[in-house]
């Protein structure tokens, strides 16, 4: 990405979060000693944007502009190319496995290519996985020569044949390019498309939690998108589509009040669990309609509780059977962090516990200096962690687009993100 830093040319890297209930964009510079410097992050509220699809084009063009200018306001410079998160389009994932021969007396980075292109992987792709869909991402998750496996770099080592195990994302072509477009429109390059759990991952997880195996389960406005890492590499990723905004259409139907009055309730006194004191706090609830006329509902603040419980369950309940149905729940470990804007209400955690039986905290960006208080939370997740993506890219000196060097994010970067942005 090349931009305009303090009147001189400079390389930055730039991540567009598009989500359901806001854009949120983020600039930072490389440092040149592997790590990055903040230079401006800004979001606006999402408008045309649903369960992570664009669905009116003018009004999600002029929400990503926003964010974008803000940015660049931000950090003195002028952008022409980002990277963009993906939590619509229905993302699938498919591990992949590939064979190729090996053109020399040792494995080279060419071998590594030609195992990853995109002709290799779609002729292993069934017509299911091909049909109306599009490969996002592939990223490697394994090695072999000559059928020895467990090899975690082959560059430079001596065999016939290169086996390549990859995790590959697909997601349908329609939103995907909606996605494209949009940006464009915007007269902004789209440099990579990162899946929104996979970057989420990237941001919250510590090496020992991505190595050891672990569930990241980001809480969005209109979806919760679900990864698994294990042995420091993505090995799963999904999309429910359910979020915060459900739980907010929830208390306005169940208390018939407008839905700025209910992202206000669960907002002041939302609660995942029921409190000693729900039954004995009471609320005032305006009904819809007549908010200008005085007139209010008041009800025990159990109820409210008792409205916001049964969805959150429910969405955890449908990440445990994601988890069991696709055999992954067994590698994603006892580790589970839970991230993004909805993960933040109280009681989530303990309930995300009680539900999929797994050890679970609250994940926001690792350690990230630079940041402020207000945009430290686990609601920026996906943007450090494309920033992370966008600059391991950088430091393997591959496309931001093509990501599929031995070792892996987390296993080149483990130290930026805890020492810059």
């Amino acid at each position: 990405m090349r931009g305009v830093l303090a009147g001189s040319k400079a390389d930055v890297i730039a991540a567009l979060d598009v989500g359901t209930s806001k854009v949120c964009c983020a600039i930072a510079q490389p440092d040149g000693a592997g790590g990055a410097n903040l230079l401006g992050i800004a979001e606006t509220a999402s408008r045309g944007i649903r369960a992570g699809n664009v669905v009116d084009m003018s009004a999600a063009e002029m929400a990503v502009r926003s964010a974008v200018d803000g940015a660049e306001r931000m950090a003195g410079v002028t952008l022409d190319r980002v990277v963009v998160s993906l939590s619509g389009g229905t993302p699938q994932s498919t591990p992949v496995a590939v064979e190729v021969p090996v053109t020399g007396r040792t494995v080279t980075d060419a071998d590594l290519r030609r195992a990853a292109s995109s002709h290799s992987i779609g002729d292993r792709l069934t017509p299911e996985h091909e049909a109306g869909r599009e490969i996002v991402q592939t990223i490697a998750t394994g090695y072999a020569i000559d059928g020895c496996r467990g090899i975690r770099d082959p560059r430079g080592m001596h065999g016939t044949e290169l086996g390549m195990t990859m995790h590959v994302v697909t997601a349908a072509s329609g939103p995907l390019r909606n996605l494209r477009q949009c940006v464009e429109r915007c007269h902004l390059d789209v440099e990579a498309v990162v899946v929104a759990p996979y970057a989420a991952g990237l941001g919250t997880l510590v090496d020992d939690e991505a190595e050891l195996g672990a569930t990241v389960i980001d809480m969005g406005g209109g979806t919760t998108s679900i990864s698994v890492f294990s042995e420091g590499e993505a090995v799963f990723a999904d999309v429910i589509p359910l979020g915060g905004q459900h739980v907010t259409n929830d208390i306005a139907r169940g208390l018939a009040t407008s839905r700025a009055n209910a992202e206000r309730m669960k907002t002041l006194y939302g609660d995942a669990t029921t409190g000693a004191r729900d039954t004995r706090e009471i609320l005032e609830v305006p009904q819809v309609g007549e908010e200008h006329d005085g007139a209010a509902q008041r009800i025990p603040r159990s109820l409210l509780t008792g409205i916001i419980q049964p969805r959150l369950e429910e969405t955890f309940e449908l990440v445990r059977e994601r988890l069991e149905s696709h055999g992954v729940d067994r590698v994603a470990g006892r580790r589970a962090v839970i991230t993004g804007g909805a993960s933040q209400m109280p009681g989530t955690r303990d309930l995300a516990a009680m539900v999929l039986g797994k050890q679970v905290r609250v994940g926001g960006p690792v350690d990230v200096a630079g940041l402020a208080s207000t945009t430290n939370g686990p609601g920026y997740a996906v943007s450090a962690g494309m920033l992370s993506y966008a600059l391991a890219a950088d430091t393997a000196g591959l496309p931001r687009g093509d990501l599929r060097a031995p070792g892996g994010v987390l296993g080149r970067l483990g130290t930026w993100l805890r020492e810059h942005l």
